[in-house]
């Protein structure tokens, strides 16, 4: 039986959005596997955008529920690291012990892009920890994203591609997405 993936990243914000969720939903299904998309909510009508936004949350958590694993794109979203939305989706889906994947179109590792959000003013401290100009430690262990992400993924056996997509297509460039989905099938037919 065909394993159920749900697909997790900041694709729900872009212009064509989608367009872009029935693109990954097609090639996986090409996979082998069933998508699960953020792009097939069924929201029920609310009163408010409160109510509105705890409707999204709870379609999101039941087809997370639903899935056997996760592929998430943990390409920097609005600052240096991933979409916050897709990170506790990850989150949630190692605490059901799930097999997760992710990829990120962007291959400068987390401490560069940091230093880069900070002009370069991050050095290191009397112990040789990096600090940021208020003083806050910055992780310095090459990966993609924070350390609870990048070791999460991998302690759990799962497999992070990393992607090198023009600045124009960080968002829409699927070459990496395509790699992790094809690693993800081939973990997923293992079990």
């Amino acid at each position: 039986m065909a394993k159920k993936v749900y697909l997790a990243g900041p694709e729900v914000f872009l212009p064509n959005a989608l367009e872009m969720l029935d693109q990954k939903a097609s090639l996986t299904r090409a996979a082998g596997l069933i998508p699960l998309s953020p792009g097939d909510l069924k929201i029920p009508p609310t009163n408010s955008k409160r109510d509105r936004a705890a409707a999204i949350s709870a379609v999101d958590e039941q087809m997370m529920l639903e899935a056997d694993a996760i592929i998430a794109n943990l390409t920097p979203f609005r600052g240096i690291a991933a979409d916050t939305g897709t990170t506790f989706e990850l989150g949630f889906m190692c605490a059901l012990g799930k097999p997760v994947f992710a990829y990120t179109n962007v291959a400068r590792d987390h401490t560069d892009r940091v230093v880069e959000h900070f002009k370069g003013a991050v050095a290191p401290d009397a112990e040789g920890r990096l600090r940021d100009p208020d003083g806050l430690s910055v992780e310095d262990f090459g990966l993609i994203d924070n350390l609870m992400l990048h070791s999460g993924i991998e302690r759990r056996g799962g497999i992070i591609i990393v992607g090198d997509a023009a600045r124009d297509a960080v968002y829409t460039d699927l070459a990496a997405f395509e790699k992790c989905l094809a690693a993800a099938a081939r973990k997923l037919s293992e079990t």
